[in-house]
This record gives C-alpha cells, sequence and structure tokens, in this order.
C-alpha cells in the first residue's frame, strides 16, 4: 500500500474509531481528538480534570477500539517502583523468577500521578522515555505500541507531590477536561442508569498502530511549517531576542526542543486523520495550546492579573 492510500485508510479507519467511541463516551470531542493525535504520534499524555468526568473509562473504551491491552494503576502515596515495574520471587524450584508489573501493557492509565512520591514518579520515565523496563540488572522491552495517560486532579493539591518540569516535558500533550454541557449530561445519565451495556468492538491491532505511527513519520513537512513551529515554541522563551512583551512580562520559562518536535509529530497526525498529505500551518495551530500549556510557566505576576497559559499562548499564534 502507497504512504498516500495508506492516509485515505487511516483517516476512514480513524472515524469509524470515533464512532466506536461515541457508543460509550458523549461529547469530549477535543479531548478524545488530542489522545488520539498522541496514540498515533508514539506521545503520551497528561489528562487534567475534577472526578467523575470518566476519565478511566474514556481510556478503558479508547484501548478497546484499539484492540489494545490496557492496565491502570492507582498511584498512591504508599506505591513502590516494584508495584509498578515488577519484581523477582524466588519460584518452589528456588530460582529467581521476575514476575511482570502493570507497566508492561499497550495503554497504562496513572490514576492521580501526583499522588505518588518522586521515586516512583520517576520509575515511569524509563519507561515513557525509552520504552523498557531495568529491573535487577536486566533489561526488558515493553511492547509497541506504548502509551502512557497519566491523570491529575486540579483541585486537590494537599498531600500530593507535583511532577517536575523534567517530567511534564515527556509528556506530548496536557489535555484539560471540562465538564459537559447540560444535554450532554444529560445523555450520559440516560445511557449510564439504564441496563443496556454496549458493546466496543476491536477495530486495529497492535501491528496496525505501529504501522500507522511509522507512516506519520514518513509524512513530509514543508521547511516553512517545521520553522513556523521552532518560532512559535521561541516566542515562549522570556530571554529569547524574538519574546514578545507579553512572554516577557508574564513567563519565567518557555518550552524547550521538544515542544518543537512534538508539535510537528502532532501536526503531521491532526493533517493525516483529517485527510491532508502534508501538515500546513493551521495544523501546527490546531495542536499548540496542548502541547505547550505544560511547558510553560508562569510568573507570581500572571497569577496575580488572571492570565491563564491558554490565554498567553492564544497570543502567540
Amino acid at each position: 500500500m502507497s504512504d498516500v492510500a495508506a492516509i485515505d485508510h487511516l483517516v476512514k479507519k480513524h472515524q469509524e474509531l470515533k464512532k466506536e467511541i461515541a457508543k460509550v463516551i458523549i461529547g469530549q470531542d477535543n479531548v478524545i481528538n488530542e489522545i488520539l493525535i498522541s496514540v498515533f504520534s508514539g506521545g503520551h499524555a497528561l489528562l487534567v480534570g475534577v472526578p467523575g468526568l470518566a476519565k478511566t473509562l474514556m481510556v478503558n473504551t479508547i484501548s478497546q477500539a484499539l484492540g489494545l491491552n490496557f492496565k491502570r494503576i492507582q498511584f498512591t502515596p504508599d506505591l513502590m517502583p516494584s508495584d509498578i515495574l515488577g519484581s523477582e520471587i524466588l519460584d518452589e524450584n528456588r530460582t529467581f523468577k521476575f514476575l511482570k508489573g502493570p507497566v508492561f501493557s499497550n495503554i497504562i492509565l496513572a490514576d492521580e500521578i501526583n499522588r505518588t512520591p518522586p521515586k516512583t514518579q520517576a520509575a515511569l520515565l524509563e519507561a515513557m522515555q525509552e520504552k523498557s523496563v531495568t529491573v535487577a540488572g536486566h533489561h526488558y522491552k515493553l511492547d509497541a505500541p506504548y502509551f502512557v495517560l497519566a491523570t491529575q486532579n486540579p483541585i486537590e493539591q494537599e498531600g500530593t507531590y507535583p511532577l517536575p518540569e523534567a517530567q511534564l516535558d515527556r509528556f506530548m500533550f496536557s489535555i484539560n477536561l471540562q465538564y459537559p454541557s447540560f444535554q450532554e449530561e444529560v445523555d450520559v445519565v440516560k445511557a449510564t442508569t439504564g441496563d443496556h451495556k454496549p458493546v466496543v468492538n476491536a477495530l486495529f491491532t497492535a501491528q496496525e498502530i505501529v504501522g500507522f505511527q511509522q507512516l506519520v513519520r514518513r509524512i513530509p513537512v514543508a521547511d516553512n511549517v517545521i520553522e513556523y513551529a521552532v518560532t512559535l515554541v521561541g516566542k515562549t522563551r522570556p530571554k529569547s531576542d524574538g519574546a514578545p512583551e507579553i512572554v516577557k512580562e508574564y513567563l519565567d520559562w518557555g518550552a524547550g526542543p521538544r515542544a518543537s518536535q512534538n508539535l510537528i509529530l502532532a501536526a503531521k497526525t491532526h493533517a493525516a486523520v483529517n485527510g491532508k498529505y502534508s501538515p500546513d500551518i493551521e495544523d501546527v495551530k490546531a495542536v499548540a495550546t496542548g502541547i505547550l500549556r505544560h511547558r510553560i510557566i508562569k510568573n507570581y505576576k500572571a497569577e496575580a492579573e488572571g492570565h491563564t497559559e491558554e490565554s498567553i499562548i492564544d497570543q502567540l499564534l
């Protein structure tokens, strides 16, 4: 199959996938779009939202529709690295045997990742970045595709361990989950208080998803689009020459080179699922907020004057 035909096939499969997910998840179109862009780009996503907005159900439904294995890890203050990576045990033959932890799956839901100490948060780092795990000197490769979706509760900050900037940067997208509209909430209540249980069909195989991830990497990008993405990221750095006044006044730190890489990868995927064979500047703008939101750090003045990360990014586009 040629790359052009493969992109046409991806568009069709992507539309079917969204219909399958919509059997269970009502609304939240932007959230689902950004999660799927992360999956097909080979990145990870951080989901920020209050409890009860169906974050776990959404990830579970997406993993079923993608035909992938799914594991949920509930992060707590007493969770140890071995609880997620696995550990060696002595079996009945008195030989050491490695028991794999929940990190060995295709899709990992790291629920309330800011509830666990840095040592356990860092245990996910190698898995996210290298797609491998090292336990007791042995190296284990993780199955492809591999996708971590971590959730954070923006309300409860008592007794939490905020993710350090270096680890936040490992997430391709930071996705904000909003309350549903009135009609969406009515539909949710109708759908979840009856005895009808929709069946979600698996539309992909792991090999197909890996193939689509490789296809995205092969999509050509014009130099002016790459230059736009790099210029946009450069504008977020207060000490750079191209930084506008709003950035110098309201930001302490800007985004690093990983933001530029992720902007182009996500723009490629955004273009592909919308039937375009190469991304343009509009595709970069479409994914910019989710990719830059968690990579810029506001100062106290921005907080005091009510400026949000989104409002600052909007003025840079």
